[in-house]
């Protein structure tokens, strides 16, 4: 068994103390509206607040609510779907991670509410997801490029597989700490299956909700990029994995899949880090880095630049 106390370096312990503070190692134990209570009161104590020059409107895009933030003279589109395991987060749970992002980059970014569950179960996520990317690049000139983290990173992902032979494609995507449906027998499965933040178990428990408790589907790229045949044809991919993170091998095992299809695809691992670290870019230098390439790289796909300067 890993011993984190010995693995993760003192920035990263403490911010793993103050989440223990706000949000408890047994979430999922909690009803939802629990779970929903103490992840909102986690994300509001790690808020930063939104860097000065972004216009931010709340907006709806094909039925979606959505926040849009908007740098002067912003040409490209990022479309950015949150995480949460598809039951918790919404638009202020990444209001200042998306705010920091769209400051960054100078693209205007839209954030994207997707339904949650139990209220609703996959596929409603998905097509939400699906419509509104297109919704958005139907509606702005320039690149758009996809994004997002965890629960909505898998989405993004799916979306561009479902986009690649549409006549709007998304110029790129950046995938956090992404769930891609990998196999329980990977790498970080076995050796991180209990680690802070994110443990194996929470990921089964919310695969499970998300589909209303039916059986997760196979074969089905919608649901999981993973459980895809073909790889071939999807836009440059960059994924970041958490070290420390049961998903990490699910973004190295996606990038190889891209990369021997001949797509463009590099994946990232970030050493030292945890599931969820983007709320620790304000405590820990090693996650403030991180979030510097992440926006790098997000700039760098709307440029067009393969590999991303960033990286």
């Amino acid at each position: 068994m890993v011993d984190y106390s010995t693995r993760l370096d003192a920035e990263m312990l403490a911010y793993l103390a103050k989440c223990d503070a706000l949000y408890p190692p047994d979430a999922i134990s909690l009803d939802v509206v629990g779970q929903r209570g103490v992840y909102n009161q986690m994300c509001a104590a790690f808020d930063r607040g939104r860097p000065d020059g972004l216009e931010v409107a709340d907006e709806d895009w094909a039925g979606v609510p959505c926040r849009r933030y908007e740098p002067e003279g912003a040409t490209a589109t990022v479309v950015y779907y949150h995480g949460g395991g598809f039951v918790v987060g919404g638009l202020d749970s990444h209001d200042s991670i998306c705010a920091e992002i769209s400051a960054a980059t100078g693209a205007r970014l839209i954030a994207v509410d997707y339904p949650l569950a139990p209220e609703t179960s996959y596929p409603a996520d998905f097509k939400a997801a699906l419509a509104m990317f297109y919704a958005v690049a139907g509606a702005y000139p320039g690149p758009v490029v996809l994004a997002g983290d965890s629960a909505g990173a898998c989405l993004a992902a799916s979306v561009s597989h479902a986009a690649r032979r549409s006549p709007v494609r998304p110029k790129g995507q950046v995938l956090i700490y992404g769930a891609f449906g990998g196999a329980r027998d990977l790498p970080s499965y076995v050796e991180h299956a209990e680690a802070p933040q994110l443990t194996a178990r929470d990921v089964d428990y919310y695969l499970k909700i998300r589909t209303g408790g039916a059986d997760t589907p196979t074969g089905d790229p919608n649901f999981a990029a993973l459980q895809d045949t073909d790889f071939a044809n999807l836009p440059p991919t960059v994924c970041f994995a958490a070290e420390c993170d049961p998903l990490a091998s699910d973004s190295v095992v996606y990038a190889q899949a891209l990369t021997d299809a001949g797509s463009k695809a590099v994946c990232v691992t970030e050493a030292g880090l945890v599931h969820g670290y983007l709320r620790a870019r304000g405590m820990s230098q090693r996650a403030a880095q991180s979030f510097d390439r992440i926006t790098g790289a997000i700039a760098g796909l709307a440029e067009g630049q393969w590999p991303p300067t960033a990286l």
